[in-house]
């Protein structure tokens, strides 16, 4: 079981994903603000982060950006979560530092599986050959 952190804003979409996870026996914490999900990865210490690209108060990519640099977290994986095309999903991702990209919406019958692939692989630094569905990790 590992310990997820998801940032979102939208709650039938935190919902969802929480339950998705907790099915599949993930301890899952919602935060619906970058504000929060800062405050509380820095003291949970999650296994991985998805993070949603445009929250409320903080943007994605400033939470990404303070998230890695934390010496406590630098291993932690980040996935960005969001509703842009999967190619501009792709190149912000890169952009941003994140380990890989989901995008939105998702697809309830594979999403704990991509879950699975970013906690159990050797994280990639370099997103460029993911599928073209933009929500597979570099292999």
């Amino acid at each position: 079981m590992a310990s997820i952190t998801v940032i979102e804003d939208h709650p039938q979409t935190a919902r969802m994903v929480a339950k998705l996870l907790r099915a599949n026996g993930h301890s899952v914490n919602v935060w619906q603000t970058g504000e929060e999900g800062l405050l509380k990865i820095m003291e949970l210490k999650p296994d991985l982060v998805l993070v949603d690209l445009g929250l409320p108060d903080i943007d994605g990519q400033t939470v990404i950006a303070i998230i890695r640099q934390q010496s406590h977290l630098t291993s932690t994986p980040i996935v960005a979560f969001t509703a842009w095309s999967p190619e501009t999903a792709r190149e912000m991702a890169k952009a941003y530092g994140c380990d890989g990209v989901i995008t939105k919406p998702i697809d309830t019958r594979t999403f704990a599986r991509q879950i699975e692939t970013f906690l159990h692989q050797s994280l990639p630094t370099d997103l460029e050959n993911e599928s073209s569905s933009g929500s597979q990790p570099e292999k």
